[in-house]
């Protein structure tokens, strides 16, 4: 069969009408095939038809286009005009603004040029108004203005200056550049002459009147030198004054037990007198962020006055001494030498009163130092200056000496507190109408006494250590000693001392009590052993309480005394330390719950479980009438409430449920 081309091609050739070619029908001789070419024909024709329909239809909306184009001609026009003249505006426009602008950048270079020549013209005339009015403030000792035209010439723009001496007065200029430099060295000797003079006559007046012109000869370091040196004199000798009366003083005295903290207190705050007293002069004549050389200055004199402080009071209170006994006892070595409790209280306090002035002082110097930085409001370094503030304040003798001190102190507070409780259990005893035993109260007053004292000291670390020390004596210690009463378990004798029931009981602990004491050590007695059981019971519950109110005071304090000044990482601290108390109360719970336990299985389930019992013994095939009479009136009934209300009552004076 011939060959034949697609649809496609027919519509879009450019020749071809058909597929098929007529030299190719015309070699066919076959009917079939024929019949063949013919349907393909008329398939084609179809198509084609179809083509032709569809271009027909689209005829409307082209003409429509045509329509709408022809009728836009003008308006492109226009549009063609008004952007040519557009662009020629943009084009004038655009050249005029390069004109404007490079005239204006004429006249800034000729008004730069101007303001050079009028600064040169201002100081050449400076130079020489200085080095005439230096020279007469020299002759008439004013050296206040003397300074200030000196210090008018080192502020002159040093590239001026030479320029001058390259022009046609160079001469008068290096005449006047001579006499200046001149002028600055002689009064920088008779400044330091003058303030030498007025340091050795301890005239205050004139040390200030000189100190302020250090920095107008530009000498800052130096002046700050000086003046601390001179300020740290006057310190040194008020405290060594102080220090003589503290250990020349009365012992009676009242205020004996803490003169060594009330030295340093002397001292410390007679350096943060000085601070704010002069804190102005500095600002207003150094300026900004200096005031953090001075007190470096007045940092060195502090840390050796409070050492002196330091040691003489190691020497007097014997505290290294005391350490060692302490030490020594902790460690149950062989016996020896013992300390009571009582005569480490007084040192221990005047300890935590010698750190708690410690860091009020080191905040203050902290708030003053950083609130000077900020004044001057240099950002590009303002983390040097905070690493410079926490060395000196973290690094400096007198933090270093605290830190000792404080060292010596946890382990001292740690027996102080251990031996003070043991001995309140030793001497614990129970007086009538009471519902606790003696040693609860006197061992949570101790423990809050430590804790408090230790959060009297300022000290994060010192806090955190005692209330570590003062859990591990409640948990572990006190905790003990009350299982190891509630282990003797709450006695029980002979069947008929059980029917007796718990009045009896009670009664035959009431008569025990009528001397109005109780010794809880060492139970002789049933009786004496059921009122210590259900004593300790209240006991257990009473610490539970105590331990809950012990942390929510400390949480308080610690929110008050920490509200400025602590990390994240020491408020975390703190917070671990106070969730160990909880966990205390938790046992404390624990403990109560096994106590109360014991104490049903021992004392109610014997009473009670006759009393049940008896009901099996009662006949149960009633009358109808009686079954009316027992729903009104039930005998057995009757009988256990009786029983139970009377077993109860024995119990409600003492609070352990």
């Amino acid at each position: 069969m011939a060959d034949g081309c697609s649809v496609a091609e027919m519509r879009f050739g450019s020749s071809s009408v058909s597929s098929i070619s007529m030299d190719t029908i015309s070699a066919l001789t076959e009917l079939e095939d024929l019949e063949n070419v013919y349907q393909q024909l008329c398939s084609e024709e179809k198509e084609v038809e179809s083509e032709l329909d569809r271009l027909v239809a689209q005829e409307s909306p082209i003409h429509t286009k045509m329509l709408a184009l022809q009728r836009m001609g003008p308006k492109l026009q226009l549009i063609e005009g008004d952007a040519s003249q557009l662009s020629g505006m943009i084009t004038f426009t655009c050249s005029l603004a390069e004109n404007v602008s490079r005239k204006v950048r004429q006249l800034d270079l000729a008004k730069t040029r101007l303001y050079n020549v009028i600064q040169r013209a201002d100081d050449i005339l400076d130079l020489k108004f200085c080095t005439d009015g230096v020279q007469t403030a020299l002759r008439n000792e004013d050296y206040e203005q003397a300074a200030a035209h000196i210090h008018r010439y080192l502020s002159l723009d040093q590239s001026v200056i030479e320029l001058s001496r390259q022009g046609e007065e160079s001469s008068s200029v290096d005449a006047s550049l001579v006499l200046l430099q001149e002028a600055e060295q002689k009064l920088k000797v008779i400044v330091s002459e003058k303030l030498d003079e007025a340091v050795a006559a301890v005239d205050l007046a004139q040390v200030e009147r000189f100190f302020k012109i250090f920095p107008l000869l530009g000498l800052h370091q130096q002046g700050l030198a000086r003046f601390g040196q001179y300020l740290s004199t006057q310190l040194a000798a008020k405290a060594e004054e102080n220090l003589i009366l503290a250990t020349g003083g009365d012992v009676g005295d009242k205020r004996a037990p803490l003169i060594f903290a009330d030295t340093l207190t002397l001292l410390l705050e007679g350096i943060a007198r000085v601070i704010e007293t002069h804190q102005p002069i500095v600002e207003t004549y150094y300026g900004p962020g200096h005031l953090y050389t001075l007190i470096r200055h007045l940092q060195e004199e502090c840390d050796k006055q409070a050492q002196k402080i330091v040691d003489k009071f190691i020497q007097q209170r014997g505290y290294h001494n005391k350490f060692q006994i302490v030490q020594n006892s902790m460690l149950k070595t062989l016996p020896g030498e013992r300390t009571e409790p009582r005569e480490l209280d007084p040192v221990l306090t005047e300890v935590t009163m010698m750190n708690a002035r410690a860091e009020l002082y080191l905040r203050f110097l902290r708030r003053r130092i950083l609130a000077d930085f900020e004044v001057g409001d240099i950002q590009s370094i303002t983390k040097e200056h905070q690493q410079n503030v926490e060395k000196l304040l973290k690094h400096c003798q007198l933090s270093r000496t605290m830190q000792e001190l404080i060292g010596y102190y946890i382990p001292m507070e740690e027996y102080y507190m251990r031996e003070s409780v043991n001995k309140a259990v030793t001497m614990d005893f129970y007086e009538k109408g009471q519902l606790t035993s003696s040693m609860v109260d006197d061992c949570f007053y101790i423990v809050k006494k430590c804790i408090s004292r230790a959060l009297s000291s300022s000290s994060i670390d010192c806090l955190c250590a005692m209330i570590n020390h003062a859990n591990s004596v409640l948990e572990s210690d006190f905790r003990e000693v009350l299982y190891n009463k509630l282990r003797q378990g709450f006695p029980a004798t002979t069947l008929q001392d059980i029917q007796r029931g718990v009045s009896s009981a009670v009664s035959l602990m009431q008569s025990s009590l009528q001397q109005g004491k109780f010794n809880t050590i060492g139970i002789e007695s049933t009786e004496n052993a059921k009122a210590a059981f259900l004593v300790t019971l209240n006991n257990v519950e009473v610490c539970s309480e105590n331990v809950s109110t012990l942390k929510r005071n400390l949480e308080n304090d610690c929110a008050k005394l920490f509200i400025q000044g602590t990390s994240s990482v020491e408020q975390a601290k703190i917070e671990s330390c106070l969730s160990d108390l909880v966990n205390t109360s938790t046992k404390f719970k624990d403990l109560l719950q096994e106590g109360l336990t014991e104490l049903n299985t021992t004392a109610i389930k014997p009473q009670v479980k006759p009393w049940i019992s008896s009901f099996l013994s009662i006949s149960h095939n009633i009358e109808e009438d009686e079954f009316n009479d027992y729903e009104a009136n039930d005998p057995w009934v009757q009988q256990l409430i009786v029983n139970l209300e009377q077993l109860m009552c024995e119990f409600k004076v003492l609070e352990f449920n």
